[in-house]
């Protein structure tokens, strides 16, 4: 097959004038350059198509492709990430990963978690603070936790997420409006393990690739695992493969959330022990990081025994069992 790759390569936007925080969402040139690899290798043909502006060029040219491996964070709006699978379902080209509607209800947390704490899935207690007016309206025990409502990459949790008493609550919430503009997440802090599960597939067909443990080390910063801690983890904290039953309830938590929210093909679920030890739902991310050696669902990956090429062919897998037309295209060539 044709594959057109859909990203946002981080250093264009640096070249831009971004800064580190705002850029963190974006790919590396491994990424780009270690996913075409893959796709060449598994008997395909990658065409880098680059982010939503090059990709309007391109189809308004007339260019085409069999599918679409789609990883676009988008730079603006509540919908960012939802704009290329719009464009693509506009112009008939089916592509790779949750569908615009997914997409841009799993940017918005407080939006997710109500729909999966709607469907059974337990999640934490949680309010949203819209403006400086609902400061005061807040009413959840201390501590709570307080974070960007549609931010990814942990940008906006740091040393000062966790607050204890209301003055802490004012102050980081007018900060964090402030500083994204936009309404902050405001979650009962949960205290226990903290898992991420890989997940592979779509609907009743979908299974956990495995559970990660992020267990903080001496220099991690805060109570989260935010920007600072993911973009340099060495000595903040350990990563590891988790069984057990713990383990295998956040996964099944997980399960229910992605399914909930109609993900497909693959990504990570965000799931964190209470003071009960019962696994909550945080978050989902349908399009989760892909660098090896370096992002979270690579980790699963590896210690599940899974190559990054295995892994890519596994979101392929997934992705073709909803096209069937195009398996049979291939077959025949």
């Amino acid at each position: 097959m044709h594959i057109g790759v859909t990203y946002d390569l981080r250093d264009d936007y640096r070249a831009l004038g971004f800064s580190e925080e705002d850029s963190a969402e974006f790919d590396a040139e491994e990424t780009i350059a270690a996913l075409c690899r893959a796709l060449a290798s598994l008997g395909h043909l990658p065409h880098r198509i680059g982010n939503v502006r090059a990709l309007t060029v391109a189809l308004a040219q007339g260019a085409r492709w069999d599918c679409v491996f789609n990883i676009c964070e988008g730079v603006k709006g509540v919908a960012r990430e939802a704009q290329v699978p719009a464009l693509l379902e506009a112009f008939d080209i089916p592509y790779v990963f949750s569908d615009p509607l997914t997409l841009a209800l799993a940017l918005d947390k407080a939006m997710a978690k109500r729909v999966v704490r709607d469907a059974g899935v337990p999640v934490a207690d949680f309010a949203v603070i819209e403006s400086a007016d609902d400061i005061a309206r807040v009413n959840l025990p201390f501590p709570i936790f307080l974070k960007p409502n549609s931010e990814g990459s942990g940008k906006g949790v740091d040393a000062h997420s966790r607050v204890d008493d209301q003055a802490a609550l004012e102050r980081v919430a007018r900060d964090l409006l402030r500083r994204f503009r936009q309404p902050v997440l405001v979650e009962e802090y949960l205290p226990g393990r903290e898992f991420t599960v890989g997940i592979l597939g779509t609907g009743e067909g979908a299974r956990a690739l495995g559970v990660m443990e992020i267990v903080p080390g001496e220099k991690f910063v805060g109570h989260g695992y935010g920007l600072e801690n993911k973009e340099d983890w060495v000595g903040k904290l350990t990563v590891h493969r988790a069984t057990g039953p713990e383990a295998e309830a956040a996964a099944a938590v997980a399960l229910a959330a992605w399914r909930a929210l109609r993900c497909r093909d693959g990504g990570r679920c965000d799931i964190r022990l209470g003071s009960d030890g019962r696994p909550r739902f945080i978050e989902v991310n349908p399009l989760a990081g892909i660098r090896p050696g370096y992002s979270d669902l690579c980790f699963i990956a590896d210690f599940e025994g899974l190559s990054h090429r295995d892994l890519i062919g596994s979101f392929l897998d997934a992705f073709l069992r909803r096209h069937p037309e195009l398996r049979r295209a291939e077959a025949a060539q």
